[in-house]
């Protein structure tokens, strides 16, 4: 009998890399991946170098190749997105991250396959809302994203909800608000890496790094503050979810507990032994009206659902993600 599948679309990526790499030290089932490794420059393929993969598909092949397979697949971790805040081509943003994860979802519900998919902290907008992951149409539709990737996570949150509350939904599916994500293989990502990873050449020879200044009296100039996860504990969340498959829901993925721009630089000096060298630069007018200065997980919901999975201190995660990939001559996961 044909082992299970378990399809990880945007696969290469930060997140989705690492998830791939869980599951296939499990191996419980034969992990594909969907996605464009893009300029081999880049080093986007060497996320996947390590780990024996089943399969790799592109883009344009994934449904002729889901139907191939319907019988195996068991579920599809759907992360392949286009995660950029600041892409200018709203039309191919709305393409990429709400048609094909709608008809993903209605593919899966057809064929009996479960679903986890990347939703985005981004939907919250600027907080002004709270940050609270109730998935209900009414408190859904009251979120006020800022930009068009956030819009598009956002409006897929809602057709979910929507699909599920009228009984044309996978048999399990659930989407995860990542919030301020760290870790190993975001080194392909450019100006959307961790503030971990773009300060990291600079702590690494010894020089000062830059955080933005503030543009509101009531943080310091470093003291904006976000919910800074591990990329490990996000990957707990999605591999607890494939582990329960009576869960179903829109949940939070954060740390639960909001640190500073400067806590973050300053674990990162830390981490490497070194004494931190901080300056500050006006944050760029094109975003600073769009700026957060404040974001919080709750975490409640999901530990109601029954995860009981903690989350790595800020210290810990960074010191772990230095010493143990920034620090080394292959940086890789």
């Amino acid at each position: 009998m044909a082992r299970r599948m378990i399809l990880v679309t945007g696969g290469a990526g930060f997140i989705g890399s690492n998830i791939v790499a869980r599951l296939c030290a499990a191996d419980t089932a034969d992990v594909v991946v969907c996605d464009r490794l893009e300029d081999a420059a880049s080093g986007k393929w060497r996320n996947l170098a390590k780990h024996p993969i089943a399969d790799f598909w592109q883009p344009e092949e994934m449904f002729e190749r889901l139907e191939r397979h319907a019988d195996r697949v068991e579920a599809v971790v759907h992360m392949g997105a286009i995660s950029s805040t600041t892409e200018p081509d709203a039309d191919l943003i709305l393409r990429t991250n709400f048609s094909l994860s709608r008809d993903l979802w209605d593919w899966c519900a057809l064929r009996d396959a479960r679903m986890v998919y990347a939703s985005s902290a981004a939907t919250y907008g600027d907080g002004e809302q709270g940050f609270e992951d109730a998935d209900d149409l009414e408190r859904l539709s009251r979120l006020k994203p800022l930009n068009a990737y956030g819009y598009s996570k956002y409006l897929f949150d809602q057709y979910a909800a929507k699909q599920a509350d009228e009984g044309h939904a996978p048999s399990q599916w659930a989407g995860l608000k990542f919030f301020n994500v760290y870790g190993p293989n975001e080194y392909h990502k450019g100006g959307m890496k961790s503030v971990v990873a773009q300060i990291w050449p600079k702590v690494a020879a010894d020089e000062a790094v830059t955080l933005f200044r503030s543009h509101n009296p009531a943080y310091a100039d470093g003291g904006q503050m976000r919910d800074f996860v591990f990329v490990e504990d996000v990957v707990d969340i999605v591999d607890w979810l494939l582990e329960t498959p009576g869960v179903s829901g829109v949940f939070n993925a954060g740390s639960g507990q909001a640190r500073s721009f400067l806590d973050l630089a300053n674990a990162t000096f830390a981490a490497a032994g070194k004494s931190p060298r901080v300056e500050y630069v006006d944050t760029p007018l094109s975003i600073r009206d769009k700026y957060q200065y404040f974001t919080e997980a709750r975490m409640e919901r999901v530990r109601a659902a029954g995860y009981a999975g903690q989350s790595t201190p800020l210290e810990e995660g960074v010191r772990r993600y230095v010493q143990d990939f920034l620090m080394q001559a292959d940086p890789y996961r």
